[in-house]
C-alpha cells in the first residue's frame, strides 16, 4: 500500500520550493542590476559610431511577474493539496465508522438468528430476540437512508413531500416516536410553549432531523438524559428549541458541527461511534425547508441547545378580477 505523506512533509517541500523561487528571483534582480551597471560604465567608452541603447526595463519587470506568478501558483497548489489531504482523512474516517456501524447490527442479527435456528428458544425469549433484531434492522435502515440522503443532497435533487402541519402537535408526535424508537422513557422529555401556527413540512425528513438530535443526546450524555423542547411562534417564523443535559459542545467546535463528516471526540466518552453525517443531514433538511438551525452551548458539561426556525405558512387566497362576488359582468 502506498504510504501517504504527512502535512509536515508537504509543508517542508512547499517552503523549500518557495525558497528556490526566491533565490531565482534574487539572482534575476542581481543579474539585471549588474548588467545595467556594466552597460552604464562601458557605454561612455564605446565609439560614437556604435549605437548604444539603454537596457529596457520590460524584460526585468516581466521576469519578476513571471516568477511571482509561479510562486503564487505554488501557493494555490499547496492550498488545494492540503484541502484534499483533509478530505481524504475525513473520507477514510467515514468509511471506517460506516463499516463499524454496519457490522454491529448485522453481527447482532446474525447471532440471534443462529441462536433461534440452533436452539429451542422459549416463546418469551423469541419475542425479545425479534424485538432486538427489529431495532437493529431499523438502525441499519436509518444509516442507509442517511447515506442516500447525503447523495441526493449533494446532487441538489432533494424531493420534498410538503404538507401543512401544526408545529407543536406534529413535533411532539415526531419526538415521541423517536423516543420510542430509541427506547427512551417519555418522562425524560418535557415540552413547553405554544406554537399552533402552520408550517410546510416533509414529515419523514423532519422525523430524520429529530431522530438525529435524539440520537446525539443519547450518545453524548453521561448523566441520566433529560430533553426539553420549547415552542414559539411569531408573525413570520416558528421556533423549536431542542436542549439536553449532555456533555455540551466546546466553543471552538460550534461552527464545525454541521460540516460533513465532522465529529467531536471527548475523553469522557471515547467509544462513541457515528458517521459524522447526522448534523450535516439535519442542517441540509432544515435548509431545504427554507429554515435555519443554530447550535448553542455554555461549555463542557452544560448541555447543548439547538434552535430551529421555520417560516410560517400563509395560505394565498385568489380573488377574481372585476366583480368581488365572483360574478361575470354582463
Amino acid at each position: 500500500m502506498r504510504r501517504r505523506h504527512s502535512f509536515a512533509y508537504n509543508l517542508i517541500i512547499f517552503v523549500l520550493a518557495q525558497l528556490v523561487w526566491l533565490a531565482v528571483l534574487l539572482l534575476w534582480i542581481y543579474w539585471y542590476v549588474k548588467n545595467n551597471i556594466i552597460f552604464e560604465q562601458v557605454g561612455e567608452n564605446i565609439s560614437p559610431q556604435i549605437v548604444y541603447d539603454t537596457p529596457s526595463v520590460f524584460p526585468f519587470v516581466g521576469g519578476i511577474v513571471l516568477l511571482v506568478g509561479l510562486s503564487f501558483s505554488l501557493v494555490l497548489i499547496f492550498r488545494h493539496l492540503n484541502i484534499q489531504m483533509k478530505l481524504t482523512a475525513l473520507y477514510d474516517n467515514f468509511i471506517a465508522n460506516v463499516t463499524h456501524e454496519l457490522k454491529s447490527p448485522l453481527s447482532s442479527i446474525q447471532l440471534y438468528l443462529e441462536t433461534l435456528n440452533s436452539r429451542d428458544v422459549p416463546e418469551e425469549k423469541r419475542k425479545e430476540f425479534y424485538g432486538v433484531m427489529m431495532r437493529d434492522a431499523e438502525r441499519l435502515k436509518n444509516l442507509i437512508n442517511s447515506i442516500l440522503e447525503i447523495a441526493v443532497m449533494d446532487k441538489k435533487k432533494f424531493n420534498k413531500e410538503l404538507e401543512v402541519y401544526k408545529v407543536d402537535e406534529t413535533i411532539k408526535k415526531i419526538v415521541l416516536e423517536s423516543a420510542e424508537q430509541f427506547q427512551l422513557n417519555e418522562n425524560i422529555i418535557k415540552f413547553s410553549g405554544d406554537a399552533g401556527c402552520d408550517v410546510l413540512l416533509d414529515r419523514n425528513s423532519i422525523k430524520t432531523v429529530f431522530d438525529n438530535l435524539v440520537d446525539n443526546s443519547i450518545k453524548y450524555s453521561v448523566l441520566p438524559l433529560e430533553i426539553e423542547i420549547k415552542f414559539r411562534c411569531n408573525s413570520k417564523k416558528a421556533e423549536i428549541e431542542f436542549s439536553d443535559n449532555g456533555i455540551g459542545i466546546p466553543h471552538e467546535e460550534i461552527k464545525k458541527i454541521f460540516q460533513k463528516f465532522h465529529r467531536i471526540y471527548d475523553k469522557d466518552i471515547p467509544n462513541v461511534k457515528g458517521t459524522g453525517l447526522g448534523l450535516y443531514v439535519v442542517k441540509e433538511i432544515i435548509k431545504n425547508h427554507k429554515g435555519k438551525i443554530f447550535a448553542f452551548s455554555e461549555g463542557k458539561g452544560k448541555g447543548s441547545r439547538f434552535k430551529i426556525e421555520l417560516p410560517i405558512y400563509i395560505e394565498k387566497k385568489k380573488f377574481l378580477k372585476g366583480n368581488k362576488k365572483g360574478f361575470k359582468n354582463e
